[in-house]
């Protein structure tokens, strides 16, 4: 009865009281550290015993780095009562990860089982959100719920997937920072865990805080020379189009590793520092998929993905973040514009060419004038400049805006048939806002987006909203009359250059995402186009931070380009991937048909009339992307 009860390490709780769930794990069963040993040094770092304060996992996917957090989570509730804090990128996310995780958590392992009430009891304090127990409570919020954030005081912290919190949380600041200011009334007993697979570099959360650590790495040993490294992806080799004769190489003696010898590789590993933190109560560690245990990720799947990434620059980002657990380096230097006009190419400008299935338009409001370009768009993000037009005017008065809406009724024409834009994104920042937003809603066309540009790169959508603005038409202020949509510029900016960085080798075809621009586009155009380059600069707490510097002073063209991005992606092409552009190549095939049916009639009496003017003969088909019908409106 007086004995104190024992101390326990967060590992061997785990191996002593954990159970898998089925509905959690595909592995289910008593926990065994023993199955991924990397973890037992991390988990351990998070035991009240150990002297860390903030412990910093970077890593790749098929690790077991959450099932970590959740040995941590039931160790705090069983052997260490305390209030608890877990954050998710949103509170969407943190309803789930109840639901997945916490709930499978307590109802399988029976020394928590007892712990907490049932969901359904009376009073029982066990919410979605809510988990109360003898001594303290687990609450779980989103990162993107100031309210959430500030709620409670907390000593312990789990913040996972850091990397896709917001920037800013509802104006108060870093999410990061408003967590761990509700446990310092906690001082030298506080713990946080951040744990995320990193995304950019520069902006990576769990970059810059690895890098503020002592940089662990997991060592392993040869089985050939029992020489300790830890395990790089340049070492993984196979023979071209042959994954299953993938082998790792050992640094010291370049000798074959075969898959099967991993697990022994694990079992006689050992974490090593290698560099000295900033902050001595502050370990880090990283670690890639090349470590996941047999049986989960392997090296063969490695290598099939790797060279199913090969030529599309989105899935080598998602290869190094998720499998390597590292940072992708955004391709912001400006191209040349110089080799940009030298590959233009011979298509009219003011006519759709065949390749592309939508029209989206970005319209820049500047002080005398209205600059809109049109691009054209196919599947892989492929896009072809179609127009510009700059129509002149201020925008505080009616006729430029009288234009546009001219211009958006217009029928582009192309080899079959015609095709209107079928969204407008239009920027309404700068020192005529108000004017813009009444112009707009006065306009009422469901196809154009009003949109407001930021800087922010941790968003959890590149297009957020929209949020309903007063406007003010003829004198009378309408209260919400007008809903504005947030565009990232950044992330479509970085996306525009990845695009124009794509080279085609001796191949004949264009690479998907390729920028085709017309000849008859000029010089200047081009140069606006690329008038901006991604510089890393320093915040005032001297973390870096990427952020776009103007080359040139006028850039009227990569906005434009920004915001007809944005609305293709309002349009669905980004969440409905094959399907949105199916349902586009389906809608040009029946406008072929309308359009072949008289002319094959006539084709006898007169040849076919020229391309530019087949619009005027050539009868309309109903598309899904007309503004009057189906969901686009």
């Amino acid at each position: 009865m007086l004995r104190p009860p024992p101390q326990l390490t967060v590992s061997a709780w785990a191996d002593r009281h954990r159970v898998l769930s089925s509905r959690a794990s595909s592995e289910p069963g008593p926990w065994r550290t023993s199955r991924t040993p990397y973890l037992r040094e991390i988990m351990d770092a998070l035991s009240a015993v150990h002297p860390a304060r903030r412990v910093v996992f970077m890593k790749g996917a098929q690790v077991g780095a959450s099932e970590g957090g959740n040995c941590w989570l039931g160790y705090i509730l069983h052997h260490v009562p305390a209030p608890v804090l877990a954050v998710q990128p949103t509170v969407e996310l943190a309803k789930r990860f109840s639901r997945q995780r916490i709930d499978p958590l307590l109802e399988e392992t029976p020394a928590l089982k007892e712990r907490v009430a049932p969901a359904r009891a009376r009073d029982s304090g066990n919410t979605l959100l809510s988990k109360e127990f003898p001594g303290g409570i687990l609450v779980l919020t989103g990162a993107n719920s100031a309210v959430g954030l500030r709620s409670m005081t907390a000593r312990f912290l789990f913040l996972d997937e850091i990397d896709a919190y917001p920037g800013d949380v509802e104006g108060e600041g870093d999410p990061i920072a408003l967590a761990e200011a509700r446990a310092r009334t906690f001082g030298w007993r506080r713990k946080a865990f951040l744990v995320s697979t990193p995304t950019i570099s520069g902006r990576s959360r769990i970059e810059r805080e690895y890098a503020a650590s002592d940089q662990r790495r997991y060592f392993v040993p040869c089985p050939h020379c029992s020489e300790m490294q830890w395990l790089k992806f340049e070492r993984l080799r196979w023979d071209k189009g042959d994954p299953r004769s993938v082998r790792y190489h050992c640094e010291a003696c370049d000798a074959g590793i075969e898959e099967h010898h991993k697990t022994a590789m694990l079992a006689g590993g050992a974490w090593r520092a290698t560099a000295v933190a900033e902050d001595p109560h502050t370990v880090g560690f990283h670690i890639s998929a090349l470590y996941s245990p047999v049986g989960w990720l392997s090296w063969e799947q490695i290598a099939r993905d790797w060279e199913a990434a090969q030529g599309k620059a989105e899935d080598l980002k998602t290869f190094k973040n998720t499998v390597l657990g590292e940072t992708w380096q955004e391709q912001g230097e400006a191209p040349d514009w110089e080799r940009l006009v030298e590959r233009r190419e011979d298509f009219l400008l003011g006519v759709v060419p065949d390749g592309a299935l939508v029209l989206t338009a970005g319209v820049d409001v500047q002080d005398d004038r209205l600059e809109c370009d049109i691009w054209g768009w196919a599947e892989g993000v492929s896009s072809w400049l179609v127009d510009h037009v700059v129509i002149q005017g201020s925008p505080r008065e009616r006729e430029p805006w009288d234009a546009l809406a001219t211009l958006l009724a217009r029928d582009w024409p192309r080899s079959t048939g015609s095709i209107r834009i079928a969204k407008a994104c239009v920027d309404t920042g700068g020192r005529d806002t108000a004017a813009v937003y009444g112009h707009l809603r006065r306009l009422r066309d469901p196809r154009i987006a009003p949109t407001k540009g930021v800087d922010g790169w941790n968003r959890a959508q590149p297009v957020q909203g929209p949020t309903p603005v007063d406007a003010m038409v003829d004198g009378r202020k309408l209260r919400r009359g007008l809903k504005l949509w947030t565009v990232s510029v950044s992330t479509w900016k970085a996306d525009l250059y990845r695009r124009l960085w794509l080279g085609r080798g001796e191949a004949h075809e264009f690479p998907p995402g390729w920028v085709h621009l017309p000849r008859a586009i000029e010089v200047a155009w081009v140069k606006q186009l690329v008038a901006e380059q991604l510089q890393t600069v320093k915040d005032r707490r001297g973390f870096a931070r990427q952020e776009w510097a103007k080359l040139r002073e006028r850039n009227e063209a990569l906005d434009c380009a920004v915001l007809a991005r944005a609305a293709l992606w309002l349009l669905g092409a980004d969440r409905y991937g094959e399907q949105f552009w199916a349902r586009l190549r389906e809608d040009v095939s029946n406008a072929a048909a309308v359009v072949a049916e008289p002319a094959s009639e006539q084709i006898a009496a007169a040849p076919m009339p020229p391309l530019a003017a087949a619009p005027a003969a050539a009868p309309r088909a109903s598309s899904w992307l007309a503004p009057r019908h189906g969901w686009l409106r």
